[in-house]
């Protein structure tokens, strides 16, 4: 079976141009992905990466047993996923996303000092970073 990642490196997610969103916003539950995503990723910066967090989620929610996660996993990423460009942190809820060189990933509240660092391309440990834009909510006119 052909290997799939949603994984980025040295990266930095971007807030997506057409958030509306002030700052950093928590969203409103856990129980949504974009709740749950927060949650993990808030609760351990730079534990998890992209696939770990991406897969937790969706595990979850189909109510996967612990015990069948190595397989589910397996089979999850035969094919290819949506990565956290796709998310809501980035999207409606003003997070950025920075995956360090291992590819672990935290969020940077927008309007905040070291998102403004990530953005001009320079990690907080003053490796470059690439940088790319959340997806947008809508088409652009």
């Amino acid at each position: 079976m052909a290997d799939h990642t949603t994984n980025y490196y040295d990266t930095f997610i971007a807030v997506a141009p057409d958030s509306s969103a002030p700052g950093g916003v928590e969203p409103p539950s856990a129980t949504t992905i974009a709740g749950r995503t927060f949650e993990l990723i808030a609760d351990a910066p730079y534990d998890r990466t992209s696939d770990d967090v991406i897969f937790t989620v969706w595990a979850e929610r189909n109510g996967v047993p612990d015990d069948q996660w190595e397989a589910a996993r397996e089979q999850f990423f035969s094919v290819g996923r949506a990565c956290l460009r796709a998310s809501d942190l980035g999207k409606r809820y003003g997070w950025g996303l920075h995956f360090d060189a291992e590819g672990r990933v935290a969020l940077v509240a927008s309007q905040t000092p070291e998102y403004e660092q990530l953005a001009s391309v320079t990690g907080p440990d003053g490796r470059p970073v690439t940088v790319v834009q959340a997806m947008r909510s809508a088409r652009p006119r």
